[in-house]
């Protein structure tokens, strides 16, 4: 190898980089770009259930009423309307979120037994 091809790749290992940690910020940007778009203090999808594969039931809050809402592949129709003192939010537990070591485990084991 000659001192030309060498730095050759060397060029071109550094345009890879570039070209990653580039990519890396420009998503970021557009992420919180779009994050604070879209942001908004009056409306919000509090829960969404799935029902099939392209109608789903939600929840939204507009201002301090709650919504109950079907949404369809091409439609949207209000099915109840809720004061803030009818719907109480889920509680998430702590013991609710599993510990991603002890479900790795568990997964593990069972390819270990195979």
């Amino acid at each position: 190898m000659d001192v030309s091809s060498v730095a050759q790749l060397i060029t071109v290992l550094i345009l890879f980089v570039a070209v990653l940690v580039l990519t890396y910020y420009v998503t970021k940007w557009i992420a919180k770009y779009q994050q604070v778009s879209t942001s908004c203090s009056n409306m919000e999808i509090v829960e969404t259930m799935r029902l099939s594969a392209s109608k789903y039931m939600q929840i939204v809050r507009v201002s301090d009423k709650y919504l109950v809402i079907g949404v369809c592949k091409d439609t949207i129709t209000l099915l109840a309307e809720l004061s803030s003192d009818d719907y109480t939010p889920p509680a998430i537990q702590k013991s609710e979120v599993p510990e991603f070591s002890k479900e790795l485990a568990k997964v593990m084991e069972k390819f270990k037994k195979k």
